[in-house]
């Protein structure tokens, strides 16, 4: 894992200004909103076309492989809903709740409101053990202690949960799901009657849909392929970005740029890799500056790096592979003392 900077208190809230001025003087933070326009009708056309290949093809067994694509456009979807989450895509934050509403509630069946508040409070506190959503303790375990004392199923689940990781996220999908409708069930009904009528709807134009072309085996079918591409897909796009570097504690006193980078790590990679992760591959950037807009971030990483190595931050970004090797290696570790104990 990366090996925090010791910095004193006095440069330790002052050290991301110089970083965030050289990047505004490049014009990093200006919003591309025609490139997101052109990017998201292409892939609501995309999504169209399959659905019409899928009407096209009817009840024939081959309509299933469509499931695969549909899967991928429906995880750009999910990155469209998470840019307009951090206001990346134009000035007007109504905007940019429709835009997460309809890409999210509507067209994936997920809470917009329900990511927006377990995304901002990771972005907030990445990494950090009693803090971050996304590490806290659940089917999976990320530190020695939340595995501590675990038998039984959760016993197995931590116990092998290296190899199963893969596994576990092609159930992703309907996991987004079902946390959204608990999390709005838990909220004023003023509040949620919007995103569950967009839900409402998702679920009957997707089914009907599936159930008017295909036969009630193949939509089952198709909808269980669908879901669990888009799960992996997903997951394999975030599971790279944190897990196996610096878990931070509430005794940790770090400023801005320490929280996001140490905890951090990029994807090496090109176009393919970035239109593949959404961008979430320069994590790094996105954690320091949230609201960039996705197609800049290529253009900020040589700086933040830059600026990274001028002043001793240690600066992580590895391969796909390697990033999943270290994420694996991390959850392995959590899992030694149970695994002995079973022994």
């Amino acid at each position: 894992m990366a090996q925090p900077t010791a910095l004193s208190p006095a440069t330790r809230g002052s050290e991301f200004s110089p970083l965030l001025r050289e990047i505004k003087s490049a014009g990093l933070l200006e919003r591309r909103t025609a490139a997101y326009a052109m990017a998201i009708g292409i892939n609501v056309v995309l999504m169209g076309l399959i659905w019409a290949g899928a009407a096209f093809l009817g009840s024939t067994w081959w309509v299933l492989l469509l499931a695969i694509p549909l899967g991928i456009v429906t995880t750009r979807a999910a990155f469209f809903g998470h840019d307009a989450g951090h206001q990346q895509i134009a000035g007007s934050r109504r905007l940019h709740d429709w835009i997460g509403l309809v890409h999210g509630n509507l067209l994936l069946g997920m809470s917009y409101g329900w990511w927006n508040d377990k995304h901002n409070r990771h972005h907030a506190n990445p990494n950090h053990t009693d803090k971050d959503p996304d590490v806290g303790e659940g089917v999976l375990v990320w530190t020695l202690e939340q595995a501590e004392g675990r038998t039984g199923l959760h016993g197995w689940l931590s116990r092998n949960q290296a190899l199963i990781f893969f596994p576990l996220l092609t159930l992703e999908g309907f996991n987004l799901k079902v946390s959204s409708i608990r999390f709005l069930l838990g909220r004023p009904r003023r509040e949620a009657r919007l995103e569950l009528g967009l839900m409402a709807a998702h679920l009957v134009l997707y089914f009907g849909a599936l159930f008017l072309i295909m036969s009630p085996g193949q939509a089952v079918l198709f909808a269980l392929i669908h879901h669990m591409v888009f799960g992996l897909h997903l997951g394999s796009v975030f599971a790279p970005n944190h897990k196996g570097m610096e878990m931070p504690d509430g005794d940790t006193q770090w400023g801005h740029l320490e929280k996001q980078v140490l905890t951090s790590r990029n994807v090496n990679g090109g176009l393919v890799t970035d239109w593949m992760m959404g961008g979430l591959n320069y994590q790094i950037e996105h954690h320091l500056f949230p609201s960039m807009p996705r197609a800049n971030l290529r253009f900020a990483q040589p700086i933040v790096r830059e600026y990274c190595e001028r002043i001793g931050m240690p600066y992580v970004s590895t391969g796909l592979i390697d990033s999943y090797r270290m994420g694996l290696r991390h959850l392995h570790e959590v899992g030694r003392e149970l695994r002995e104990q079973h022994a």
